[in-house]
């Protein structure tokens, strides 16, 4: 016997002898049951753990009642930080009155030289103050990539508890998978150089998330 089929034969012997079901029907029926794993004791509210935890993960959080409150929300976020007022955003916020709260936003894919990117978020998640973000024509992932200043506008109701729930919210509302999807947990870091906190080491140094219609 190889080396290969005495492993095999024992992972066999730990599972009671029993083989492990090969046809294409099975597996892809296993996967469609997508069963959960144990998940641990939630007794938190969303919206509050969701803000919790963003500033744990060292992004900050603003609020706007409506959408058309947004560009004077992102306007007094840049004059808090004295921050540059002219970037790029997603298209979705074209229409929005930019101008009207003295900021220069023009709908496109960021450039190298922009400092500022406003985009949406497919969802965001309570658990761990995280951002989904799909990649698409019109959700540029160059927009919360490229810039130093991140700005991210979240509706009040699509924060999840849970991963499994943004990817259940996914496989409902999308169906298929994205080209890409990128999770957004606070401003880009590292410490692989002598465990020194580095920001924006391959993206924003600044992450900063607007809750819409809370």
């Amino acid at each position: 016997m190889s080396a290969r089929e005495n492993i095999l034969a024992r992972i066999r012997e730990a599972n009671g002898g029993k083989e492990r079901a090969n046809d294409p029907g099975t597996i892809l029926a296993r996967l469609d049951a997508r069963v959960r794993g144990p998940l641990p004791t939630m007794e938190w509210e969303t919206q509050t753990r969701f803000r919790e935890r963003c500033i744990a993960m060292m992004s900050t959080i603003g609020e706007a009642e409506s959408i058309v409150e947004v560009p004077r929300a992102v306007a007094s976020y840049l004059k808090e930080k004295n921050l540059p007022t002219s970037g790029a955003c997603w298209p979705e916020f074209a229409a929005l009155d930019w101008a009207g709260a003295g900021l220069a936003v023009e709908a496109r894919p960021s450039r190298g030289d922009d400092k500022l990117g406003i985009t949406g978020a497919f969802c965001a998640l309570a658990e761990n103050g995280t951002l989904m973000l799909l990649s698409g024509e019109d959700t540029y992932a160059t927009t919360s990539l490229l810039p130093e200043n991140h700005v991210a506008v979240v509706p009040a109701s699509r924060i999840v508890r849970t991963m499994e729930d943004a990817w259940d919210l996914l496989r409902r509302e999308r169906g298929s998978l994205p080209r890409q999807v990128n999770f957004v947990s606070g401003p880009s870091r590292t410490a692989d150089i002598e465990m020194t906190l580095v920001l924006g080491a391959h993206g924003p140094f600044r992450v900063h998330v607007i809750v819409v219609g809370v």
